[in-house]
């Protein structure tokens, strides 16, 4: 007989009370219902149910043999149904969390792209620079800048988030440009104040070389657009994320500072839980963001 039929019958037995009742829901006759005990109890080697003509009972093993039966008809119900949706249109709240740079500067302009190709998708992004915590906080997706090894996550690596040397002209033009990154030490630095060390750069350079170098800056701020707009406004060189000076770079508000020299970069990934079920949302989105920030091909 089929196992998962006989899984069903056993427990509608189980939770109807009786071989009759189990009989009436699956509209077959007792005797049918009785061989497919019989047919579980004969491969088990083992009795499930003590039977009277008045009442029934759990054996040891049959009350553990049940339990395990829920689980598994309930784990072939949710695999049916993950199927259906994948097949499905994308709809319903996405909640995803993000970096409050890269969230701004790039994640927005993704995900209203990813809305456009699926108007039933809504979106709440949460932007953070703590580590989020996906499980307890009811994130669905999160991206996360350094490293991360925790249970119950899957963590899909993106392309290395990178922060960049830029000034106005109008300061380069004051200031002189910088051949070495020695010559940092000479200029009006402008670092996030949340930096551990601030004063303190540690470079990269185009063959690997490093070059630790001890800066100074009269103006320091917590946020990467505040320093962004204190660049344009000539206060300083700036070291940020590349997605916060692209568009400022690429419309020359902003000149590149010793473009082979950066700090070096951070692994950065899209995170979620390992038991996420797998709704086409969440599947197209996962897709989406990975093309669009995922390493680049060689």
């Amino acid at each position: 007989m089929n196992k998962l039929a006989g899984m069903e019958m056993f427990v509608r037995v189980v939770e109807s009370g009786s071989f009759s009742a189990a009989a009436e829901l699956s509209r077959v006759s007792p005797t049918m219902v009785a061989k497919h005990v019989r047919a579980i109890e004969d491969r088990l080697g083992a009795r499930l149910l003590h039977r009277t003509t008045r009442r029934q009972q759990l054996s040891d093993v049959g009350r553990l043999y049940y339990e395990r039966c829920k689980q598994a008809l309930a784990d072939v119900e949710l695999a049916d149904a993950s199927a259906s949706e994948l097949q499905s249109r994308p709809r319903g709240r996405l909640r995803l969390v993000a970096p409050v740079s890269f969230g701004s500067h790039r994640v927005v302009p993704a995900l209203g792209e990813y809305m456009a190709q699926h108007p039933d998708v809504s979106v709440e992004l949460t932007l953070d620079n703590r580590r989020p915590n996906l499980l307890d906080e009811g994130y669905e997706l999160g991206i996360h800048i350094g490293d991360i090894d925790e249970p119950g996550l899957v963590a899909r690596p993106l392309q290395p988030y990178r922060r960049r040397l830029a000034a106005a002209p109008a300061y380069l033009a004051r200031h002189g440009q910088l051949d070495r990154p020695e010559q940092l030490a000479t200029h009006e630095c402008l670092g996030p104040s949340y930096w551990r060390r601030h004063d303190l750069w540690r470079l990269v350079g185009p063959h690997g070389e490093t070059c630790h170098v001890n800066v100074r800056g009269r103006f320091t701020a917590n946020q990467g657009d505040a320093l962004r707009i204190a660049a344009l406004n000539g206060i300083g060189i700036a070291l940020q994320p590349e997605a916060v000076l692209a568009d400022d770079l690429a419309a020359g508000r902003l000149l590149p500072v010793l473009p082979d020299w950066s700090l070096a970069p951070s692994p950065m990934y899209l995170i979620y839980p390992q038991n996420l079920r797998p709704t086409a949302k969440l599947r197209t989105v996962i897709d989406f963001l990975l093309e669009r920030f995922g390493p680049r091909q060689v």
